[in-house]
């Protein structure tokens, strides 16, 4: 795969929470170089991402709930609507992890909702994280299928701040359960060209990292 195609799969991702406004910025330069679908950053930094990304074409991505899950649906919906509102584009949540392992299906659903409901009211894109490290296969499937039927456009592998991160295993599984009708976004432990194409092959569309540079060196030039 080319480095401008493989670009338009990448939601480059910058989440250490000692992050500075220079580092901020200089992922977004190197966005705007190589054309990524994204720069992904803590909802702090959402109105200063859309500003440096202003006609690139590059969307702003923000967290919430971030990397827990554990907080309400009420303050997650909130977060989703204020990074909205200071310019981003595509929202990525994490689950209640805890309702989940519980059984405690109808909540997850409503957690899940609360946010899809805040996110697609102005038509922007919600991704569910489901932190796969916590998750055995049944319970992946579960929380793919209540995230579709909670209104989610993506699922997505891992925060990248728990056990482990993507497997190709994981993705081939959450690809199977939700078909075309959701997006599915790999994220975590991808440094490399062939782990990236590794998770593309299992059936991701979207793949979030830090390691961008890197990645698409080991990509034919266009």
């Amino acid at each position: 795969m080319n480095k401008r195609t493989l670009a338009t799969y990448i939601d480059h991702t910058y989440l250490k929470p000692e992050a500075t406004r220079a580092e901020i910025v200089k992922i977004c330069d190197e966005a705007k170089e190589y054309h990524t679908a994204s720069v992904c950053v803590n909802s702090c930094w959402s109105k200063l991402v859309t500003e440096q990304l202003a006609g690139s074409g590059v969307n702003t991505c923000c967290v919430v709930g971030f990397p827990l899950g554990a907080g309400s649906s009420a303050s997650k919906a909130f977060e989703a609507e204020q990074a909205i509102a200071d310019g981003a584009e595509e929202i990525d949540m994490v689950i209640n992890i805890g309702l989940l392992l519980g059984g405690e299906d109808d909540a997850v659903e409503a957690d899940i909702k609360a946010v899809a409901d805040a996110v697609h009211k102005t038509g922007k894109v919600l991704k569910v994280i489901i932190e796969c490290s916590f998750l055995d296969d049944d319970q992946k499937v579960r929380a793919c299928e209540l995230s579709e039927k909670a209104g989610a456009d993506f699922v997505k592998t891992s925060t990248g701040f728990s056990a482990s991160g993507a497997t190709a295993a994981d993705v081939a599984l959450m690809r199977k359960t939700v078909g075309d009708r959701l997006g599915v976004k790999a994220a975590g432990g991808i440094h490399s060209y062939d782990e990236a194409m590794a998770m593309i092959d299992a059936g991701a569309n979207r793949l979030g990292v830090s390691a961008t540079i890197k990645i698409l060196a080991g990509a034919k030039e266009d």
